[in-house]
């Protein structure tokens, strides 16, 4: 038995040697890692073996399996700066000694909402992470709870590319990466999770003034030892505020998303209109702004953090609609529009 671990180990080590992009390492972490991979299959032939035999095999199956997820791992953080060195190389030159007008342009006013929620979430102690809009299949369903065939998958239309990934359609996809980043310093010093990572997502969604098929999310998560609904709703509340310098009015809906339970919806009262009914709100006199929750026992599990010991929250802002509302933007397909006469008007206040 002992030299069936030695070969697959062996196996897989060649194996990662060869490949050349993600969607092959993917297929290699499912053959190796999967509910019916190469290194489960080994747990089979234990009924044939005494109980001592049986312990100190299953131990050495279990240090494969950890071997093996960091061999995986080690080799998707190569492949990313593989395809970062080869996106730079393949940029083309320029002169950087060009002088620069300083009077011309002015920041978007995505970048402005998205600048002053970072700062707002730097000052309660979380971390700013970059994550790619190009990822695996894994990435932004499966290791969120969303398993290949999920009806789930039908509340987003997503963008797939012919090498098998695709652009990402949440920002959640960068969860697993995050809580396997930080899991280690909160097991072994008690430091807690808090993360917050930006960036653009894509849908094949219908366009209106509410819907477009690019937009930008902020997600965040907290995970640390006794983590509550109470949490999640105080670092909401506390941002919004700061970032419209007043009280707003918010609502909790309950909502269904795979990786969190339970799950909510959170709404702010349209600014735009006051919440009377406008084709920004949709006639509602609310904006769905921040899908959120508690993260689900098994997207924790599957960040290697023990649910039986810790809890935490995730939430999903939409700084579009964010920004919508702050500076009072009736149509979001204006912010994509490249309209500069629209765009020129926006300044960074905040920060003057």
């Amino acid at each position: 038995m002992d030299d069936k671990i030695i070969i697959l180990e062996s196996l897989l080590k060649d194996k990662l040697g060869e490949i050349k992009n993600l969607v092959e390492l993917d297929k290699i972490r499912v053959e190796f890692l999967g509910k019916k991979g190469s290194v489960t299959s080994l747990l089979k032939g234990m009924k044939d073996l005494s109980n001592d035999e049986r312990k100190e095999f299953g131990k050495k199956v279990n240090e494969l399996k950890q071997s093996a997820a960091k061999l995986i791992e080690e080799k998707t953080a190569e492949l990313k700066k593989m395809e970062i060195e080869a996106e730079i190389n393949s940029m083309p030159k320029f002169d950087i000694t060009t002088p620069v007008d300083l009077t011309r342009g002015s920041y978007h006013p995505i970048t402005l909402v998205q600048r002053q929620c970072e700062s707002i979430f730097k000052s309660m102690g979380f971390t700013v992470e970059d994550y790619a809009e190009i990822v695996t299949d894994y990435e932004c369903f499966e290791s969120v709870n969303i398993p290949k065939h999920h009806p789930a998958r039908d509340m987003q239309d997503t963008y797939y590319l012919e090498n098998g990934q695709l652009l990402k359609s949440q920002t959640s996809a960068a969860q697993n990466a995050i809580i396997k980043k930080y899991g280690k310093g909160l097991k072994e010093n008690g430091v807690p999770i808090k993360a917050i990572f930006p960036g653009r997502c894509f849908r094949n969604e219908a366009t209106d003034a509410t819907h477009e098929n690019t937009f930008f999310q902020m997600e965040g998560v907290m995970v640390d030892k006794d983590i509550s609904i109470s949490n999640l709703i105080y670092f909401m509340k506390t941002m919004l505020s700061e970032v419209f310098r007043k009280d707003i009015k918010v609502r909790l809906r309950p909502g269904f998303f795979p990786f969190v339970e339970p799950g909510f919806e959170l709404d702010i009262n349209c600014l735009i209109c006051g919440g009377e009914g406008c084709p920004s709100c949709g006639h509602s006199g609310w904006l769905e702004l921040c899908p959120c929750g508690m993260i689900h026992p098994e997207v924790l599990k599957e960040g290697g953090v023990d649910p039986e010991e810790y809890t935490g929250f995730a939430f999903g802002l939409g700084l579009t609609r964010l920004a919508m509302m702050k500076y009072g933007v009736k149509d979001i397909r204006d912010l994509n529009s490249g309209n500069l006469k629209a765009l020129s008007q926006f300044t960074d206040d905040d920060n003057e």
